[in-house]
């Protein structure tokens, strides 16, 4: 049963390839994480802020406009002068057998840029944590589940980002954009890996 709102069709292998090479691209990252914060900008800006050339920051918004993850601002936008911000996002990945080599090896250099960030995070994480009322927060924790009981679980976690976080567009006084990973794989030797969460 559908509520009459078109369904988006399953990208082809051909696309995710692209996809995962446009965010795989160390500079178009840059530029979607300042969009992020951001919220809009132009060449000219980003090339300022990115310390690149207004032209390498151009061609790379129109990659990712190609992409779908940013859109023009038609109202900003004059002549030349082209103002962007970034478009709602979520991609799960497929399972990496049915991939082909040339989707692998684009997905696994994002998952190693994805890698190298996260670690920094983890650092930072550690490094600015002040107790359980910082800002920064660290959680790790093992318990048993099933199948099923994960992928519960995940959704449950999608839940609870989607009721206290807030969108681009009604962000509350005093909010912070909070950066959150999540991560779940079983033990590597089928051994309980112990309990209680720490910091």
């Amino acid at each position: 049963m559908t509520d009459g709102t078109p369904e988006t069709p399953e990208p082809t292998s051909l696309e995710r390839t692209a996809l995962y090479k446009s965010l795989g691209n160390p500079l178009r990252r840059r530029i979607l994480d300042y969009l992020g914060r951001h919220g809009e900008a132009n060449s000219t800006v980003l090339a300022r802020e990115l310390g690149e050339s207004s032209g390498t920051t151009s061609y790379h918004l129109r990659k990712l406009a190609e992409q779908r993850l940013i859109e023009e601002i038609p109202e900003k936008s004059a002549g030349r002068e082209r103002w962007w911000r970034s478009l709602p996002f979520s991609h799960t990945m497929p399972d990496p057998a049915t991939m082909t080599h040339e989707e692998h090896a684009a997905a696994e250099q994002l998952a190693l840029l994805k890698i190298e960030l996260d670690t920094r995070l983890f650092r930072r994480a550690h490094r600015e944590y002040r107790g359980p009322d910082g800002w920064a927060q660290v959680q790790r924790t093992g318990t048993w589940m099933t199948k099923d009981d994960l992928h519960a679980f995940v959704r449950a976690y999608q839940d609870l980002l989607d009721r206290y976080g807030h969108p681009d567009d009604a962000v509350p006084e005093g909010a912070r954009r909070i950066n959150v990973r999540f991560y779940a794989a079983p033990d590597a030797e089928g051994e309980p890996s112990g309990g209680s969460a720490d910091h």
